[in-house]
């Protein structure tokens, strides 16, 4: 059994069944809305942010409609926020494809972003949960904070790990997070193991995001669907290149950082920074944090009882820190 077929093992019929609700979510009888839609849906991934909740719902019981609706609304929710991402960040690709702002345009974009916003919402009062509809909503409001903190970063002279943590924590940790919650309080779980739950989610959303900053500093773009050094381009410095300028003090190539966070750097000096950030062992250190993280996630997965989805969830786990895209 290959990798993908592991981890969707326990919730096969279930996963088919939120496939289809996404379908008739990602579409529309109106021609422009209809063919943005549509657009959207050619570029849906692997659902690996719904799939854990479907996982979790399992995990501490069984996947019932409140918990394909939840699982639709973080997706939707994820969805709406990139294509808004994509506007901020003026990006023409979305993972490997054009964007949908490239295709169309920044007002659609905006709108047909809106739109998805509100189509989660819908799925989120469908649960009737107050409390998931309170997460679901919390969580839209993390991931706009952490658009922000992102931005607001870019003018801040200090480069410190911290910092880094605390923006990917509310970009991408905090979804993964939500989802593993989510699920868990979809299948009716106490408290204890909804907060079990978050812990797993959390550390799959820090490692995640670690994985796909290390795919910045790879020369193998074209499998990857990024250009490499697309982050410094946009004014971002990750773990790897942080670690590798705080723990040398390298002032020549600290001067070098500061104008990558302006955007003021050019093709030949990201270079630099990136063949400095390989020389002195920050991809290395950004692998062994992540490794750490899977170690302690593994751990926790422990008190799964069932062991169809204990696998499924390691195998996601590992997924998430070995994929190569």
């Amino acid at each position: 059994m290959n990798r993908q077929s592991l981890i969707t093992a326990p919730i096969e019929g279930e996963l088919k069944q939120l496939i289809a609700l996404m379908h008739s979510s990602l579409s529309s009888d109106y021609d422009l809305l209809g063919q943005v839609l549509e657009h959207i849906s050619q570029q849906t991934g692997k659902m690996m942010r719904p799939i854990l909740a479907l996982l979790m719902a399992k995990c501490q019981g069984e996947v019932t409609e409140k918990t394909l609706h939840a699982a639709a609304s973080l997706e939707l929710l994820h969805t709406a926020s990139l294509v808004h991402d994509d506007v901020v960040d003026n990006s023409q690709k979305r993972r490997g494809q054009p964007s949908v702002n490239a295709v169309f345009d920044n007002r659609v974009s905006v709108l047909v972003g809106d739109y998805l916003l509100s189509t989660a919402l819908l799925h989120g009062s469908l649960t009737k949960d107050v409390h998931i509809i309170h997460l679901i909503s919390q969580l839209g409001q993390c991931l706009a904070e952490g658009e922000i903190l992102q931005l607001s970063n870019v003018s801040n002279e200090t480069i410190s790990e911290e910092t880094y943590f605390q923006i990917i924590r509310k970009k991408t940790a905090v979804l993964f997070e939500t989802c593993a919650q989510v699920g868990a309080l979809s299948a009716g779980a106490s408290e204890e193991k909804v907060e079990w739950a978050r812990n797993i989610g959390e550390i799959i959303g820090v490692t995640f995001q670690i994985k796909d900053d290390i795919f910045d500093y790879s020369d193998n773009a074209a499998t990857i669907g990024k250009p490499v050094g697309n982050d410094m381009h946009e004014g971002k410095l990750t773990l790897p290149v942080i670690h590798a300028l705080l723990s040398t003090d390298n002032q020549e190539m600290m001067a070098l950082a500061h104008k990558v966070k302006r955007q003021e750097a050019t093709d030949e000096e990201i270079a630099r920074l990136i063949d400095f950030t390989k020389k002195e062992g920050g991809i290395v250190y950004a692998e062994e944090y992540m490794q750490r993280l899977v170690e302690r996630a593994h751990t926790l997965l422990a008190e799964c009882t069932d062991e169809s989805v204990r696998t499924a969830l390691a195998t996601y786990i590992d997924y998430v820190a070995n994929r190569e895209k």
